[in-house]
């Protein structure tokens, strides 16, 4: 899953993510897929109780997806994308546990030992805001706000 366009993907990562608040008509966190590829999406979060990371949704070209529904709780989520026909993926610096079929983790420490993978995700700053959405684009598109 993961080839040379990783990099591409990694170093882009300014360019192809767009953080922008939703309408108030969904009170979600929503992730939308502006590419011309399928890709996984992992989301990473803090409950009460502890560190939690969930996926796979997957998402068809185009095509948007509530990945927490109701009023967001938390100020930060973390993110993760792979893109299943070209490569490469969309991550950050916050490692936290994967598995490669869908998965709910709780704890993000000892990934390895416990027998998960460990993926690096990007930090989603919602401002407090009680809806969001992501938007991933291609790495060759520029990003647009969504409002």
């Amino acid at each position: 899953m993961r080839s040379n366009l990783r990099t591409i993907f990694c170093c882009s990562t300014f360019i192809a993510l767009l953080f922008g608040s939703s309408s108030a008509a969904y009170a979600d966190l929503r992730v939308c897929n502006m590419t011309s590829s399928r890709i996984g999406i992992a989301i990473g979060y803090r409950t009460t109780e502890a560190w939690r990371t969930e996926g796979w949704w997957n998402l068809k070209p185009n095509a948007c997806e509530s990945v927490i529904p109701g009023d967001l709780l938390s100020r930060f989520y973390y993110l993760y994308a792979q893109d299943y026909d070209r490569g490469g993926e969309w991550s950050g610096t916050s490692p936290m546990c994967t598995r490669d079929r869908q998965f709910t983790i709780e704890g993000i420490e000892d990934c390895l030992a416990r027998g998960y993978e460990r993926s690096k995700f990007f930090e989603v700053d919602t401002g407090e805001q009680k809806s969001w959405t992501i938007q991933l684009n291609d790495p060759t598109r520029l990003p647009q706000k969504t409002q």
